[in-house]
């Protein structure tokens, strides 16, 4: 009985042992502070530190905000490919986001990777929103109106604070 367990636990063990094996040079990219509208890519590096392919079937992102792109192609053993993540930069403030990445690694086949950062916005984009705003004011105008004064005062208050 001893034996059969042994040859089974070595089975085991040798099945782990050799197969894909997903890895990342960080699985946090911190954007720091940029300016809105700066290009909002950044990549990951993935390898294979196992001894069969790796797939990586899906990457998701945890919002609409970040896109994620990969390659299909199986990455092979000892071997890298990139992920490729957006970030809309347009959208000012502070951000964390998730991207699951889904791989056939047996021992991590749900990986979670990361960005962060501060969008910073300019008193020259308040203006922008405040047209946007007057737009829409042609099929609500009594919202819009209202919006549209929110936003201007926003607009000033933000011009002030910058100067």
């Amino acid at each position: 009985m001893k034996k059969i367990l042994a040859g089974l636990f070595l089975t085991a063990s040798l099945v782990f042992a050799s197969a894909q094996t997903i890895s990342f040079d960080k699985t946090t990219f911190d954007y720091g502070n940029v300016k809105a509208g700066a290009d909002g890519h950044r990549f990951f590096v993935v390898k294979n530190t196992g001894d069969k392919p790796l797939i990586i079937s899906k990457v998701q992102a945890s919002c609409g905000c970040t896109t994620p792109e990969w390659s299909q192609d199986p990455i092979m053993p000892g071997k890298t490919a990139q992920i490729k993540v957006g970030y809309n930069t347009t959208i000012v403030g502070p951000f964390t986001k998730i991207i699951e990445v889904y791989s056939n690694d047996p021992a991590n086949s749900r990986s979670v990777i990361n960005i962060k950062g501060t969008v910073e916005g300019g008193a020259e984009q308040a203006p922008v929103k405040a047209e946007a705003m007057e737009v829409k004011a042609v099929a609500a105008p009594v919202a819009a109106e209202a919006a549209v004064k929110a936003a201007r005062s926003k607009a000033r208050r933000a011009a002030k604070k910058a100067s």
